[in-house]
């Protein structure tokens, strides 16, 4: 086949690949772009050409109920953790009414049915690191309150409730009031999120929670040893549960070959505990702007993400996967699916091969939207 032909029959397979995403509703699990508007002051409403993640990107790429992560660094702790997940909800809450066209908030299934039928974003918020409840089931539930329906139990450190996948253990995984705060989101209608926790806090949480849990961004642990992917065993343990696993598109996450530099950030985390107020915001600025600050060369590649997809079809089942990239959150997304305007190129992956239009549906946002409606009711 000639050249031009080639190129021609790409075209052709990725405006169908578009066709296909723009007729599902869209959901990717994990997204940190409300730091771009914190922290920088970008206004997501119009195109940009820095980070991974706006609002004509997200329908340019057919995700049409992004889960928004109110990510709050490790170092913010107590009071300052709060304050911080407060400023990004206030964030969140400027780019709702600035572009309330464009985008509007959604707690329920229902909701996310509904703003996207009427061709806008829905906005789904979770809060990304158990430690900013500060220990207090009220500051759980006026978060609830706030509009917020999904958790990370932990982030990249231990908590004082809950053993980290990339911390020295403390806990032995849940504590008694680790417990509580699982049980208290099944009670509030909460989704339960093992994202960056330790393999015997995953395992607590499946065993006191009464419902399905999310894994919102990891990986593969068979394909990328890095203690963030999950094994086999904890895929097989998702599915008995009825969660869902959004696959991470994180450079050492989905490929080997990156995965030592992905264990050197891990370790080169700083610490600014003894920082309070605009201090620890300035330092907080700083490290978010390093993120933004240059594109990582990569190894990791789209068929790397479309592996571990395969992977987790092969071990959990079609009904336990779906997307969760951590666009804004990486430095160094795979070689063409280098922002989230690029996901039909994704879907034209998986159409060659072999996923069908009812897969790709659960796969693309489906299996995540019965979660939320089993997890909150509506």
């Amino acid at each position: 086949m000639k050249s031009a032909d080639r190129q021609l029959n790409s075209r052709r397979r990725f405006q169908q690949a578009q066709e296909l995403a723009a007729g599902v509703i869209g959901i990717d699990s994990h997204i940190d772009s409300l730091q771009r508007v914190l922290v920088m002051g970008e206004d997501l409403g119009k195109r940009w050409n820095v980070g991974h993640v706006d609002l004509p990107r997200l329908r340019a790429g057919g995700v049409r109920a992004p889960f928004c992560a109110l990510w709050v660094p490790v170092y913010f702790e107590g009071a300052e953790a709060i304050r911080r997940t407060l400023d990004l909800r206030d964030a969140m809450q400027w780019l709702l009414e600035k572009h309330s066209d464009q985008i509007e908030l959604a707690t329920t299934a229902a909701d996310i049915r509904r703003i996207t039928k009427a061709d806008k974003t829905a906005a789904f918020l979770t809060v990304e690191g158990g430690h900013t409840i500060a220990d207090d089931l009220r500051v759980l539930r006026m978060y609830y309150h706030l509009g917020i329906r999904s958790m990370t139990l932990t982030h990249s450190k231990n908590n004082n409730w809950a053993d980290s996948a990339t911390d020295t253990p403390e806990h032995n995984g849940l504590t008694d009031f680790g417990r509580e705060v699982v049980r208290e989101m099944n009670r509030l209608g909460m989704l339960v999120d093992l994202s960056h926790v330790s393999d015997k806090t995953f395992y607590d949480a499946i065993e006191v929670t009464t419902k399905p849990v999310i894994i919102s961004h990891s990986s593969m642990r068979a394909l990328s040893n890095v203690p963030r992917n999950v094994t086999d065993e904890m895929l097989w343990a998702l599915a008995k549960n009825g969660g869902v696993i959004g696959i991470c598109f994180g450079e050492g996450f989905v490929n080997p070959s990156d995965a030592e530099a992905l264990r050197a950030d891990i370790k080169r985390e700083t610490d600014a505990t003894s920082f309070t107020g605009r201090a620890l915001d300035d330092h907080a600025a700083e490290d978010v702007r390093k993120l933004f600050g240059t594109r990582v060369k990569v190894a990791a590649t789209i068929d790397d993400v479309a592996d571990h997809i395969d992977h987790a079809v092969r071990i959990a089942g079609i009904d336990h996967v779906g997307i969760g990239s951590d666009f804004d959150g990486v430095s160094g997304p795979p070689n063409g699916l280098e922002d989230i305007s690029k996901m039909p190129a994704l879907v034209d992956v998986l159409v060659r091969r072999g996923y069908g239009k009812r897969d790709l549906k659960k796969i693309l946002g489906g299996n995540f939207l019965r979660v939320i409606r089993e997890v909150i009711g509506k």
